[in-house]
């Protein structure tokens, strides 16, 4: 905000933003040093104007990580993996570099680093939140980085899409190695993730008011998306629910990291150090789309919005489409059309 006050010598006003060296002009009349003020802090808004180097040199990335741990991330469902990225991130010597000395070519460098170790999807997650801090620093922290350095980096393509389902034995493999894990808890939530499709956080987050045994749903409230959903429950859902002891409000009271590091001993006892937790979402949307449900009924399972997004969890098996065509031929040509009949 300009502050323009009355001299002896005329009407002085004087402009005062963080990260941009401070302005003074003398002006005749009031109204010539308003509408100075007003032009010299709009072509600031615009990021017309360039920022001090000598202030932003005060400044660090890691000063900016280190302060959206404290005031951003706990706000965020997925605060303890975000915590532990950040702290990793915090490590790098791209971190130790001013806001006057951060550039795409320093982005890109920690980018093609990564390349060596991580996944492009992982990558891509990591640019995303670099560029979200520099973003919130530049809207609500007031430091003048006239533009998002982060999205001038090149993204390696992503191509994460996967079709893993649990094969004709692994069910049983399965059963076997979590009939020995000592947290009586992980045997309910694998099978439960397949009844229904929730997500490991979902799961974490279910209580026991959400969850309407007579009329057989269960609401999510907190979502990736966002969005709130009612799902309904399979009859194995419902029996693995009322197995369950109600003691706490928690389905399952346990830690996010207390499932990983118990499905990861699962999985190796199985046979199957591939197989995701998550891959158990692609196996129960699948299973209920070969029961014959359809998109818009898969999707009030799913959660998903984007009908390709639901296309790319929906694995079927071209074996079992065969069996239901087993039987079925192409009659004569009818009316213009064909038509498949028993």
């Amino acid at each position: 905000m300009a502050s323009i006050s009355k001299r002896t010598t005329g009407w002085f006003a004087q402009i005062r933003r963080k990260g941009f060296e401070p302005e003074y002009r003398t002006f005749r009349t009031k109204a010539d040093a308003q509408r100075w003020a007003r032009d010299r802090e709009a072509a600031i808004d615009r990021g017309d104007e360039p920022c001090s180097r000598t202030l932003l040199r005060g400044t660090t990335l890691g000063d900016l990580i280190d302060r959206y741990i404290v005031e951003v991330t706990p706000g965020k469902r997925s605060e303890e993996s975000e915590r532990l990225r950040l702290g990793k991130m915090r490590l790098h010597s791209m971190a130790s570099l001013s806001l006057a000395d951060l550039s795409a070519v320093a982005i890109a460098a920690y980018r093609d680093g990564r390349a060596a170790f991580v996944k492009p999807g992982t990558i891509a997650r990591e640019l995303g939140l670099l560029r979200n801090i520099v973003e919130v620093a530049r809207r609500d922290w007031g430091f003048c980085v006239p533009r998002n350095v982060v999205d001038q980096v090149r993204r390696s393509p992503v191509r994460n899409a996967r079709d893993r389902r649990l094969e004709r034995d692994e069910l049983a493999r399965l059963r076997l190695a979590v009939s020995s894990n000592r947290n009586k808890l992980v045997a309910p939530a694998i099978y439960l993730a397949i009844e229904t499709a929730l997500r490991r956080g979902e799961l974490l987050d279910l209580r026991w008011h959400y969850i309407d045994l007579q009329s057989r749903t269960a609401h999510v409230p907190h979502t990736k998306t966002g969005n709130a959903r009612t799902i309904p429950l399979t009859d194995k859902a419902v029996a693995i629910l009322q197995a369950l002891s109600r003691s706490e409000e928690r389905v399952f009271p346990m830690s996010a990291m207390a499932l990983r590091l118990s499905w990861n001993r699962v999985r190796e006892r199985a046979g199957m150090p591939d197989l995701r937790f998550h891959d158990l979402r692609h196996e129960a949307i699948s299973r209920f789309a070969e029961m014959g449900l359809s998109a818009a009924e898969l999707a009030v399972i799913s959660g998903h919005k984007d009908p390709r997004m639901l296309m790319r969890y929906t694995h079927l098996r071209p074996a079992d489409l065969a069996k239901k065509l087993t039987g079925r031929s192409w009659d004569a040509e009818v009316g213009g059309g064909r038509n498949i009949v028993s």
